[in-house]
């Protein structure tokens, strides 16, 4: 396997995405077909898809005896199984840009019955390690977010495209009220390392800037008010790589959390220096 098959650059790869190209290493490959042999395989594809993939892969070295030689699995926790089987069926449902019927629990235990909806997409919690369908509850007029373990039901249903588009456009409206913007600024030393930082923002909306004069990228991030925390974690994560820019917010609470890390060994900022005088 040739170790240097990828070559990692934000600019090739952005070019390769926008004309429609992907890459794939044999190590991704290899994967691939490991992963295939899941259970959750069989509820995650079509029967067509699952054929033509194993047909590619045919040839390829499952990566099983790669991972028996070199690791052996010991004790550990019970399973949470990232696919749930609703994902197909409502991926189609937005895509194609249709109605459903879905029944549903809410917090008291209690089932909302044969509810009339237009899905609007579907996003996975890092945090909780759940998804959650963000949908338009024609009957109460609201705006939804429902676990998808809490449905039980989800039908197609037929509506007007109006009405489809009334509901998106309204959807689309309450996020971005809820929605924050940062810009992150990668400190040049570290540009090299790009593609790392990119992917510990993989899961929010983002563009990335170049800054030609002064060598530096910038992360144009936007996420949702309640994802905060969950920014400054990758934040944290990225440590000197990385600098927040632009955002009151992320920037206090940087700051914050850098005086509380100081104040164990014993060295105050100059509020809290004082604090602590007063």
């Amino acid at each position: 396997m040739n170790p240097f098959e990828k070559i990692f650059n934000y600019q090739v790869i952005s070019r390769l995405e926008n004309s429609g190209t992907f890459m794939v290493t044999s190590h991704e490959r290899s994967w691939l077909k490991l992963m295939l042999r899941h259970p959750a395989a069989a509820a995650a594809f079509s029967a067509e898809t699952l054929t033509k993939l194993h047909g590619i892969l045919g040839e390829e070295q499952s990566l099983e005896l790669e991972l028996e030689e070199h690791f052996v699995e010991k004790a550990r926790s019970l399973e949470k199984q990232v696919y749930h089987p609703l994902l197909r069926s409502l991926s189609r449902a937005i895509i194609g840009g249709s109605g459903l019927t879905l029944s549903y629990k809410i917090k008291n235990d209690r089932v909302h019955e044969r509810q009339l909806g237009v899905p609007y997409k579907m996003e996975y919690s890092m945090v909780k390690r759940e998804w959650y369908l963000l949908w338009y509850n024609l009957r109460h007029r609201s705006f939804m977010r429902t676990k998808l373990a809490n449905i039980s039901l989800a039908e197609p249903a037929d509506l007007a495209p109006e009405r489809i588009k009334q509901a998106i456009a309204f959807i689309r409206g309450q996020l971005d009220k809820r929605k924050e913007y940062a810009v992150i600024e990668v400190m040049p030393a570290y540009n090299r390392e790009l593609s790392r930082i990119l992917y510990a923002f993989s899961c929010f909306d983002k563009t990335v800037d170049y800054d030609e004069d002064n060598g530096v990228y910038k992360v144009n991030l936007g996420y949702l008010s309640d994802e905060s925390e969950y920014v400054l974690s990758k934040i944290r994560f990225l440590g000197k790589r990385v600098r927040v820019a632009e955002s009151d917010y992320l920037r206090k609470r940087m700051l914050e959390s850098s005086g509380k890390a100081l104040a164990r060994y014993g060295v105050l900022l100059p509020d809290q220096d004082e604090q602590a005088s007063s």
